[in-house]
């Protein structure tokens, strides 16, 4: 799910990149936002970082004894967050026995046990499937799943999940 999050962030800008062309600062504390907005990636609460909408204030600098200045700045950005029990579209990457791996947004694993996927059978090959009746699971195929459970591993910045296909209306598209 997007969610449109308010955050207030400290801004240090060395002594090498500050200006007095206004103009010029302002740039330097944007692309510093911007770097450390992408430098990030993901929060526990928050998800993973998307897109900066709006730089709502540029607060007062302070300066450090280090010589550099620090800008408190507020601004809105757009997260993505998974949620146990929501309804989302993934793309299939890899196929095996036991299950199928999904790339959904930014979120590049997401899981899908055999055992959650009722009625589907494995069938092996040089390009392996799924098969139930005449619907079909295959690489680079849009499935939509249920999230059963996500976590986050802080050291990789990244969130894992587990899905299923147990429900209505949820399978290929």
């Amino acid at each position: 799910m997007f969610l449109k999050s308010q955050l207030s962030w400290n801004i240090s800008i060395p002594p090498e990149e500050l200006h007095l062309d206004a103009l010029k600062l302002r740039k330097s504390i944007y692309v510093r936002l911007l770097a450390e907005f992408a430098e990030k990636k993901a929060t526990e609460e928050l998800g993973y970082f998307i897109a900066v909408t709006t730089v709502d204030k540029v607060g007062e600098g302070i300066v450090r004894h280090s010589g550099e200045v620090v800008f408190p700045v507020d601004f809105s950005c757009i997260t993505f967050k998974v949620f146990t029990g929501e309804v989302l579209r993934g793309v299939v990457h890899k196929i095996y026995k036991h299950g199928i791996f999904l790339r959904c947004g930014p979120l590049e694993n997401v899981f899908i046990s055999n055992e959650t996927m009722p009625g589907y059978c494995y069938v092996p090959g040089e390009n392996p499937i799924f098969m139930r009746d005449t619907s079909k699971i295959e690489k680079d195929a849009e499935v939509r799943f249920v999230v059963i459970e996500q976590t986050f591993q802080e050291d990789t910045k990244e969130f894992r999940a587990v899905g299923g296909l147990e429900g209505d209306f949820l399978g290929p598209m």
